[in-house]
């Protein structure tokens, strides 16, 4: 995307990762602040039990890398001059301001299209750009994951309360990347046919799309649907099952077809008598001595931790999983052999490094950029609109840009 130009008003995780995702593809992506608070996304230095401390903040970095930012108050009339400008030069403009502030700001659809009616226009919302609660605003706890049925669907019913989402920015960063490919496909029709798209992502219409194939059954049952408990005793197929390993991870095996891969586990557990075994030669002697072949299994995993296994199933043709964390994850070989994790430079010359994101274009991982400081670019990008010296610094004193 070298050489498209996206101006983003947009703050917190959802709409910005989709601006972050754009410029990982080589979008040159403009990020407009508030122009005294900056982006709220910037105060935010707490995350579960992480408390974050100093100038590194992933919860800045991770959907904000690659851009640029400035400092500006859309607001008054000479800050809504500059946004103008912004947006005669851009390809698309990215908000996730409710429709009420997109009024009072004039920058719905009718007004940026007012100064580039080529302008593609992406807005992300919480709970989609039509209906009764259209100006409703949300989060991806409660848009995404509790009203989209991810929480009830994984809560197991003994439980008070429900299970909240895995990871901090979870569907938004999900949602982000939902509008980051929409934008890409209105580009692509904008250069096919002319015509600029209104692009619409929700944080809801995400989370119904990622529950999917559950509401689907659901709908056709006439029943909801709750995600079963993934164990071991009690499995007609041992081979779809979670084992304990020494050191107290486990092993997640999904081999649907259990018979073709019996002998291959087998051998890797350093258990060839199993193999040979009448009881396990079938399909239907499988499911009869399911408990057996578990309680082998079970014993076998049970007697090296996790990285052992790791290596030594390297060879297993079935379908299997160590069960990570988010530290194992960081390390994983396979994970760095993808570039799944890259490296990125801080201003004092220090390394950190961020998750990539998931898209790759000739088997190359996008190479990443440190997120910008609050309105670290305001005169920079001025002076390419072309405003000289004085006229930057009457906009500060006017307030209008930091």
């Amino acid at each position: 995307m070298a050489g498209v130009r996206v101006v983003e008003v947009a703050m917190y995780g959802f709409v910005t990762s989709a601006g972050a995702v754009l410029a990982d593809w080589g979008a040159d992506v403009l990020k407009v602040e508030h122009a005294v608070t900056g982006d709220p996304q910037r105060g935010l230095r707490r995350t579960g039990s992480f408390v974050v401390e100093g100038d590194l903040n992933p919860n800045v970095e991770h959907p904000n890398r690659g851009k640029r930012s400035i400092g500006l108050d859309i607001s008054s009339e000479s800050g809504r001059a500059v946004l103008d400008d912004l947006v005669r030069e851009a390809d698309v403009f990215l908000t996730s301001l409710l429709p009420s502030a997109r009024r009072r700001f004039r920058i719905e659809v009718d007004d940026v299209r007012a100064v580039n009616p080529a302008v593609v226009y992406a807005r992300g919302s919480a709970l989609g750009a039509r209906g009764e609660e259209a100006d409703r605003g949300g989060y991806d706890m409660t848009a995404f994951w509790a009203r989209g049925a991810s929480a009830a669907s994984i809560t197991p019913p003994d439980v008070e309360g429900i299970i909240t989402p895995p990871a901090p920015a979870y569907g938004d960063t999900i949602s982000g990347t939902n509008l980051a490919g929409g934008i890409a496909a209105a580009l692509f029709a904008r250069e096919r046919t002319g015509e600029a798209s209104v692009v619409d992502v929700s944080l809801l219409g995400s989370g119904v799309w990622a529950m999917g194939a559950a509401i689907d059954a659901s709908l056709l049952q006439g029943k909801p649907w709750v995600a079963p408990r993934t164990g071991t005793v009690g499995s007609a197929n041992p081979l779809s099952a979670l084992y304990r390993t020494a050191d107290g991870h486990h092993l997640s095996l999904v081999m649907l077809q259990p018979t073709r891969y019996w002998a291959d586990v087998c051998r890797h557990i350093d258990r060839p008598d199993l193999a040979d075994d009448p009881r396990f030669a079938t399909f239907e002697g499988i499911q009869a001595h399911a408990e057996e072949a578990v309680a082998a299994l079970r014993e076998a995993f049970a007697a090296h931790p996790l990285a052992w296994w790791t290596t030594r199933l390297a060879g297993l043709s079935g379908p299997w999983a160590p069960v990570q964390d988010t530290l194992q994850v960081g390390a994983d070989p396979q994970v760095r052999s993808n570039g799944y994790i890259a490296g990125v430079t801080a201003d004092d010359g220090s390394e950190y490094e961020l998750v990539t994101s998931p898209v790759q274009f000739d088997e190359r991982p996008p190479a990443l950029r440190r997120a910008p400081g609050f309105a670290e670019h305001t005169d920079d990008v001025l002076a390419g609109l072309g405003y000289d010296g004085d006229r930057i610094i009457a906009l500060k004193i006017d307030g209008a840009v930091t």
